[in-house]
């Protein structure tokens, strides 16, 4: 896994993040991974567009699935 150093931070920065790690009751390290991990997951939108762009690339699917589930899941013994 990758490590991240943060040069130049300015130290009132440093200390609320501190304080922050202290008040939640978490290390230094694991409050900043948090709010690294809220502040730059992809948005609402974003997601979509992903999801649109996947859907284009794939294109139509025709047909019907339903007696293939069926028959996977009725199979005891394709679990084995």
């Amino acid at each position: 896994m990758p490590d991240l150093l943060v040069p130049d931070l300015d130290p009132a920065i440093c200390e609320r993040l501190r304080q922050a790690a202290a008040d939640w009751g978490k290390s230094l390290a694991q409050t900043a991974r948090d709010l690294l991990v809220e502040k730059l997951q992809p948005s609402k939108a974003e997601v979509w567009t992903a999801a649109d762009l996947l859907r284009k690339k794939i294109g139509k699917v025709s047909g019907n699935s339903t007696a293939g589930i069926r028959e996977w899941r009725d199979n005891v013994d394709a679990h084995r």
